[in-house]
């Protein structure tokens, strides 16, 4: 139903609130526990091949869908349901905000992508957090899900410590992992807190308010950075994460830049600033996770998102050294099956390669 609506209604509808319907769509279809395991079985059983620890979590497969889809945790279990391994939460802030004015989201269908200024609209820490506890508090199928926070628009600079410190505090009990997000373009000087000097002390801070708020268990934090950062700045987050014991990476971001696109140049300048997310960022994001793989070693966790559209698009940044993939865009393009045939057709690739597990292929490029 999904598919059909998207060919025939979601594409000649704005974008925004064709996410808001299929995503109320979705939430109908999968959400209830009784529609839930039925379209999970018709979904079918994820190939055994497929299942990873990673960070000390077992995920069912490495396929996960990126943060900006459910920003307020409204239907994580349904997206696993469709055939997502693990779905990332957010971006959420500490203080509710309703983000920037509308419109604030565009397709780009000649190039299969994106382009959104979205501005971490979202309803907060605290209401996100009660949604979190009681999806962990009910019965049934448990689903792997990570938590995006970022900064709130109205935290200054000197108070972007304690803004993330707040979220972490509130959100990380309920998290399988955290990502400190410093990343995206569509909140005034965020990528600036990219900056080592800067980024160093706040992913400090937000550690130790981890390790304070869930004292029981680890909670694996990463970071996530911007495909539009020089090789010498991704070198020194890359440094920064082993300094501080980091887990790992997510990389990358949507991107600011608009080279190379089919989408007429006028149109481009009609739809104006955001970030840019699909198919054009393939080649940039998976040199990215080689830089980051050669720079860091084989044991922090790469997670790679960015213009991964196919199964062999998933495969490749495994074998370039991403231990789980995200998508979004590919996703919002390929309908409510695309995240189960990716799945079906990355462990036929597995197997065709001779792996018996996902962590086997991680790197597999720098071992050939």
């Amino acid at each position: 139903m999904y598919d059909l609506l998207f060919r025939l209604v979601f594409r000649r509808t704005p974008a925004e609130l064709a996410h808001r319907l299929g995503f109320g769509l979705i939430r109908l279809a999968a959400g209830p526990a009784a529609l839930g395991r039925l379209w999970a079985a018709v979904t079918g059983p994820r190939d055994p091949v497929l299942r990873t620890r990673v960070m000390g979590i077992e995920f069912p497969g490495p396929l996960g869908l990126a943060a900006g889809f459910d920003k307020d945790a409204e239907g994580a279990r349904a997206l696993t349901r469709l055939g997502f391994d693990f779905v990332e939460i957010g971006t959420v802030t500490a203080r509710p905000q309703p983000g920037n004015p509308r419109p604030r989201l565009f397709r780009l269908p000649e190039d299969r992508a994106l382009v959104n200024r979205m501005g971490f609209n979202n309803s907060g820490a605290e209401v996100v957090g009660r949604r979190l506890r009681r999806l962990r508090a009910t019965n049934g199928e448990r689903s792997v899900i990570g938590v995006n926070i970022g900064k709130s628009k109205v935290a200054t600079p000197d108070e972007a410590i304690d803004d993330y410190v707040r979220s972490t505090t509130i959100l990380g009990p309920s998290a399988d992992y955290l990502v400190v997000n410093v990343s995206s373009p569509n909140t005034p000087g965020l990528r600036d807190l990219q900056q080592v000097e800067v980024l160093e002390p706040l992913l400090a801070a937000v550690r130790d308010a981890l390790v304070r708020a869930v004292p029981e268990r680890r909670v694996p934090l990463l970071v996530k950075i911007t495909t539009d950062l020089a090789d010498q700045d991704i070198d020194a987050v890359a440094d920064m994460a082993v300094r501080l014991g980091l887990d790992g990476v997510v990389a990358t971001n949507t991107t600011t830049s608009r080279e190379g696109l089919a989408t007429p140049a006028a149109t481009l300048a009609e739809i104006g600033a955001g970030g840019l997310s699909g198919r054009p960022l393939a080649p940039s994001a998976l040199a990215v996770v080689r830089r980051l793989r050669a720079r860091m070693g084989p044991s922090m966790t790469i997670v790679s998102v960015g213009g991964i559209e196919t199964a062999r698009d998933a495969y490749q940044r495994i074998r370039a050294g991403a231990s789980l993939v995200q998508a979004y865009t590919g996703f919002v393009y390929g309908g409510a099956r695309w995240p189960a045939r990716i799945d079906r057709e990355l462990a036929v690739l597995l197997r065709a390669d001779g792996f018996t597990s996902v962590g086997d292929a991680v790197g597999a490029d720098d071992r050939a």
